[in-house]
């Protein structure tokens, strides 16, 4: 065997195992395709180029992705010091400069004396290497059908859509306002707000506009947690009022009143000139975008920077072929790591990578592997991935609902999960300090 551990894939989550890996003593050979392959939604060459959103979520810490990433933080993620340094407004969330996040990522690994990173395509896993599979939802045709044979399994297939991002100077503020809902924060956000009338407009121009058609093997279900807006639109007029356009919390200074419905846009990097359409994941064709969108108050003279499109994911059947230390059952020296294995959001991409590199580094140098509590966020989430009815798998974010019950019922919902968080971040550091990883 090989005394290199290999990545293959330098999204989040082959970024955190290369250098999770290289810090505890491993040698690390990172390969990603890009630039010299292209794929059909990332625009650089750069590690960990974020292409769904700029969030990583919730950083309260007490949410559950909030957990997670302290979580992350005391493993020493590369992920999250990066994203806290390149970090912009966004309320309670945890949205960075896209460009400069993806730069320090790549900058820290090639500065690593531990890494190798090789701008190659690799089509199949190398039979003499601890090897860490990350290539998130746009794995090569060519990986895939080797993962495919490797697992004695069929490839499940689901969407992620990326929203529009329009220039800032093209929205108009005289009826756009700024505000985060509940005044959390320090109005990050930029609301344009919907009176019934215009609600309706844009509903039954959303339902008529113009579809990207999917090719054949395209045609399978959506993600729940990441739909096409144009999607929510079709499954009922007020479906889209609970989601992205939901106005609770917001007032509308023009008028001292709740809009209708509200648009957000979330501000896209550090200088404020582009801001992204919060929850318009879409596979509307380029014009209809253009169209349909410019019917929002405030973005009847929006220019879009980046319009948005669909690309398909790409995850195994988990609960039936991975152990919770992330290998395969069928090949132990094979570990598997971000949305490949059924974690959805970036934040749980890295997670997994950083823990999938943590072990890959131990299997090198012949220590046992190690899993966390179930009680931690790490923990709840792999307890999910691996032992869920795999009849019925689908990939899924950090939540409360993935957390063992406390052992006495608590009523009061906020602290219940203060004492869930309060339990996670203790036994998650128990676990450091008995595996040796604090």
């Amino acid at each position: 065997m090989r005394d290199d551990v290999v990545i293959i894939g330098g999204g989040l989550a082959g970024s955190e195992a290369a250098w999770q890996a290289a810090n505890r003593g491993a040698k690390v050979t990172l390969y990603e395709m890009r630039p010299k392959e292209p794929t059909a939604a990332h625009k650089t060459g750069f590690m960990a180029e974020l292409v769904c959103s700029n969030s990583l979520g919730s950083n309260e810490i007490l949410s559950a992705p909030g957990i997670l990433k302290e979580e992350m933080r005391r493993l020493g993620s590369l992920i999250i010091k990066v994203a806290d340094e390149a970090r912009v407004p966004a309320g309670a969330a945890l949205a960075v400069d896209r460009d400069i996040f993806a730069q320090k990522i790549t900058h820290a690994l090639e500065g690593h004396p531990n890494v190798r990173i090789l701008h190659e395509q690799v089509t199949a896993i190398p039979p003499d290497a601890v090897t860490i599979v990350a290539t998130g939802p746009l794995t090569s045709d060519g990986l895939a059908e080797h993962l495919k044979q490797l697992t004695h399994a069929q490839h499940l297939y689901f969407f992620d859509a990326i929203a529009p991002i329009i220039d800032t100077d093209s929205v108009d503020m005289s009826i756009v306002f700024k505000a985060s809902r509940y005044d959390a924060g320090e109005g990050d956000y930029l609301n344009c707000p919907m009176t019934e009338a215009e609600y309706d407009a844009f509903y039954q121009a959303l339902l008529s506009a113009e579809k990207v058609v999917p090719k054949e093997f395209e045609k399978v279900p959506y993600f729940e947690g990441c739909l096409p807006v144009e999607v929510m639109a079709e499954r009922g007029r007020d479906t889209m009022m609970f989601g992205p356009l939901k106005p609770v919390g917001l007032i509308d200074p023009r008028t001292q009143t709740r809009p209708y419905a509200v648009v957000q846009l979330r501000m896209e990097n550090r200088h404020g000139t582009c801001y992204n359409m919060v929850g318009f994941q879409t596979k509307l064709t380029y014009g209809a975008q253009k169209r349909v969108f410019r019917t929002i108050p405030g973005l009847a003279n929006a220019e879009f920077l980046r319009y948005g499109s669909v690309h398909r994911n790409t995850f195994i059947n988990s609960p039936v072929l991975m152990r919770e230390t992330l290998q395969l059952k069928t090949a132990e020296h094979t570990f598997l790591a971000g949305q490949l294995v059924g974690v959805e959001g970036y934040t749980e991409a890295a997670a997994s990578g950083g823990l999938a590199g943590i072990n890959a580094a131990r299997r090198v140098q012949g220590q046992a592997l190690v899993a966390p509590p179930e009680t931690s966020a790490h923990g709840a989430l792999l307890k999910y991935i691996t032992t869920s009815d795999p009849r019925h798998f689908q990939p899924i974010n950090t939540n409360y609902g993935l957390f063992p019950p406390l052992p006495a019922r608590v009523r009061d919902k906020q602290e219940r999960q203060r004492r869930i968080g309060q339990r996670a971040l203790e036994d998650f550091g128990t676990w450091m300090q008995r595996s040796g990883l604090s």
